[in-house]
């Protein structure tokens, strides 16, 4: 009974009626409308793979998936069973069922990779020679017809002939008697051809009178020269109407021998068309298949940007506000989760949301949030939810809670007391509609009780005293719905790990409360409930922080994957251009090749045809240097460089450092420049620069005088002084990189002995780290012990 309120608790009647819209048949809608809940896992599962291989057969196939000419007979196979005669439509039904299911089963044969739906269509028998002897015996709409039985034919002839003949004699009545009809038209009354006399002439045509008008002002007589007429066809429509009950009795019987076959049948094309049915919408929904995890295992139950299914229905077709989504990412040791927050600001919403992902997943629909989806396959779903007041039943709304709540507790309750049922369990406002000091003691005794018996409990609560459960207990958690102080209206977005905070105050004082009434409330609430929420504010500020700072590396590696494959685009794209140009060329060259060696195989043969003289030998290396000169790709000898000078603003090249830099002054007389490498500026000479395609700077003579070559490792002095002497000891990491910096910069190459002393030796690893990565650092040492060992560090710079 509680599972039964559960689903109604959740709209779950709801979310069939949109599933039944995108079925096909009435069959398939039926079902939609009544969703059974499987009652163990490997059903679930078989029924997400159908929705999967039906999901992906709808992507790959280009003439559609159709169930068109599907019926639902189930009821007329009872009645052929116990020998009643159907109908020509139902039986066409059939037929055109047989044929559709045949059709679909081709379909799904062609398939390569479904072997779900293999297997269920492999189940069904179609009976051709059934379908092909109803569609002789009916035509489209039923009827039974002459193909039937010669003797229906005969049948039909007859009577069509005795119409004839009574027409004829109608007619020339009419025409003898025009006066006497009211209308002339020969019409039927209880299958008697009658003609339409007035009331005042009937003695004119005799006949027998079978109706008359409302007014009585016409007579419809049959004249008594067509009665035998009337009374032959009579007979012989009863003939006919013997002879189609026997043909349709015959079909009915054909129908009744293969009963089994044909429900099976309409049982397989509803699991097909609600597949299908499960596909499209989880389409619609953009949703994305479960996957059921352990519920003893480690892994988490990962929903992220989940969002209620019925919410998004109203967004698209009632013009609803957009649907907020929110991300339930729940460890694995958790048992159960306490939701605080405003009033109105989503915490039902999020228990409905939870509560209808966990039975979509179990009768094979999607669930629309965020791959990956990772739920458990919970046996059972159970819900407390809204207000149980009840006038009639005398019920407070705590006495309604409690009732429902207690028939939860019948519902988990095992034989084996340590035994932790696979089950949801979802509480709105546990311990409500009571005292707060009492409900707020029973809501922490529920809910720990539950921690032990089920594997997952959402509640949720303004009681102050549920927020502190999770520091007590590993198995709590805290969660609240999101609250804009600006707007003083709920973000209903959902926050783990921060319990809600009292708006009250803030919202009264936004509302215009007086400021005394106010002061006199924080005076009542001064201590510990301001300060945690205080407190509680923080941790939202901190959070919102993060989520910018998360939002912009988004953005910022979108960016770069962006630029990334622009410049490998450009990167093929000039690959293969090369390519092409590099191709042509060799043909080019082939092609020069080949008609030079023609032209020199050409002088060869002249020149030992002819006479063997050095002046005919000379004339044909004269013939080879030319063909040689014609053909030979003509190189130009490299110009030289035009002369260059960095200019402000420019990127240049530090080979040396392996760096690349902005050049922040123009050199000067001495070919001094300044450079800003990342955070750091320093100078250096012409000598040490180029630019980004290699041209090297002309140098001033001075300059090049005045360069010396480098000292080497070796020839920096190690000698000690004041000078070059740095004692950091007692800073902190980041202050002393500062003053390494500024040393570094004034010592101008050689040795500088850095003092930082050895205690716990964060600083010294803090020097090192800085040192590694700084570019006038050649190498790094620690001093020898009498010159201070491990709290001393030589730094030899460039």
């Amino acid at each position: 009974m509680i599972e039964a309120e559960t689903l109604e608790l959740l709209e779950w009647q709801r979310l069939g009626e949109h599933l039944a819209t995108f079925t096909s048949t009435k069959l398939g809608a039926r079902a939609a409308r009544n969703l059974p809940i499987p009652r163990d896992r490997d059903t679930s599962l078989i029924l997400l793979t159908e929705t999967k291989e039906v999901y992906q057969l709808e992507q790959d196939l280009t003439t559609g998936w159709k169930f068109d000419g599907i019926y639902d007979f189930g009821s007329a196979l009872e009645r052929a069973e116990y020998k009643g005669i159907l109908q020509g439509e139902t039986l066409v039904q059939i037929a055109s069922t047989l044929m559709a299911m045949r059709r679909l089963r081709r379909v799904i044969d062609d398939l390569e990779d479904s072997p779900r739906l293999k297997e269920l269509i492999s189940q069904v028998r179609t009976y051709p020679e059934l379908e092909q002897e109803i569609y002789r015996c009916l035509d489209e709409k039923g009827k039974v017809t002459e193909r039937a039985s010669p003797k229906l034919g005969e049948i039909r002839q007859k009577i069509k002939e005795r119409r004839d003949r009574a027409y004829q004699k109608l007619q020339n009545i009419i025409q003898r008697q025009g006066a006497a009809v009211q209308e002339p038209v020969i019409t039927q009354r209880s299958e008697r051809f009658v003609i339409p006399v007035k009331a005042g002439q009937k003695e004119a045509i005799p006949g027998i009178v079978h109706d008359s008008s409302s007014t009585g002002a016409t007579l419809y007589i049959e004249p008594h020269s067509v009665v035998e007429l009337g009374n032959q066809q009579r007979q012989y429509i009863r003939q006919e109407q013997r002879e189609e009950e026997r043909i349709l009795q015959a079909l009915t019987e054909q129908v009744g021998e293969v009963k089994d076959d044909l429900e099976l049948l309409l049982a397989i094309a509803t699991k097909l068309d609600l597949a299908t049915a499960r596909a499209r919408y989880s389409l619609w929904l953009e949703a994305n298949p479960p996957r059921f995890v352990e519920a003893n295992s480690q892994d988490q139950i990962t929903l992220r940007r989940l969002r209620h299914p019925l919410l998004v229905w109203q967004q698209h077709h009632e013009q609803a506000t957009p649907v907020v989504p929110i991300d339930v990412q729940i460890n694995p040791e958790t048992r159960v989760v306490a939701i605080t927050g405003p009033n109105t600001g989503g915490k039902t919403v999020a228990l409905k949301t939870v509560g209808l992902a966990a039975l979509m997943a179990k009768v094979g629909l999607f669930i629309p949030a965020k791959e990956p989806v990772e739920i458990p396959w919970f046996e059972q779903v159970l819900a407390d939810i809204g207000d149980e007041q009840s006038l009639e039943q005398s019920l407070s709304t705590f006495s309604g809670h409690i009732q429902r709540i207690t028939r939860i507790i019948d519902a988990i309750k095992t034989q084996d007391e340590e035994e932790i049922q696979t089950a949801l369990v979802l509480l709105d406002e546990v311990g409500a509609g009571t005292d707060p000091a009492e409900g707020s003691a029973i809501a922490i005794a529920l809910l720990q009780y539950l921690a032990a018996k089920v594997r997952l409990t959402i509640a949720t609560t303004h009681y102050g005293e549920l927020k502190a459960l999770k520091y007590q207990d590993e198995r709590f958690e805290n969660a609240s719905v999101e609250f804009d102080e600006k707007t003083l209206s709920p973000t209903y977005r959902l926050l783990w790990g921060i319990p809600g905070r009292s708006n009250a105050l803030t919202v009264a004082s936004r509302l215009g409360l007086e400021s005394e009434i106010l002061d006199l409330a924080k005076d009542r609430m001064a201590g510990g409930s301001e300060d945690v929420n205080q407190i509680i504010a923080g941790l939202e500020k901190q959070r919102r922080e993060q989520e910018e700072k998360a939002k912009e590396a988004r953005q910022l590696v979108e960016q770069a994957e962006k630029f990334y494959q622009e410049v490998s685009n450009r990167a093929q794209a000039l690959e293969a251009r090369e390519g092409d140009l590099k191709r042509s060329q060799e043909e080019a060259v082939n092609q020069a090749v080949k008609e030079a060696k023609q032209e020199i195989a050409q002088v060869i043969k002249q020149l030992q045809q002819g006479e063997k003289t050095g002046q005919a030998a000379q004339k044909a290396t004269k013939t080879v240097n030319d063909i040689a000169s014609r053909h030979l790709p003509k190189t130009e000898p490299p110009q030289p460089k035009p002369n260059y000078q960095p200019q402000v603003g420019e990127k240049v090249r530090l080979p040396k450092f392996d760096q690349t830099g902005e050049v922040l002054t123009p050199p000067n007389a001495e070919g001094k420049l300044t450079i800003r490498l990342g955070m750091m500026k320093m100078t250096v000479s012409l000598a040490d620069i180029e630019s980004l395609d290699g041209r090297k700077p002309e140098v001033p003579q001075k300059q090049q005088k005045a360069t010396t070559p480098k000292k080497t490792k070796n020839e920096a002095p190690t000698v000690r002084t004041e000078s070059n002497t740095l004692d950091i000891r007692g800073y902190r990491v980041s202050p002393a990189e500062s003053q390494l910096e500024n040393a570094i910069r004034s010592q101008n190459g050689g040795a500088l002995w850095i003092v930082h002393g050895k205690g716990t030796g964060k600083l010294r690893q803090g020097v090192h780290e800085f040192l590694k990565q700084h570019p006038q650092v050649e190498r790094f040492e620690l001093a020898p012990q009498n010159e201070g060992g491990n709290g001393v560090t030589i730094a030899y710079l460039n």
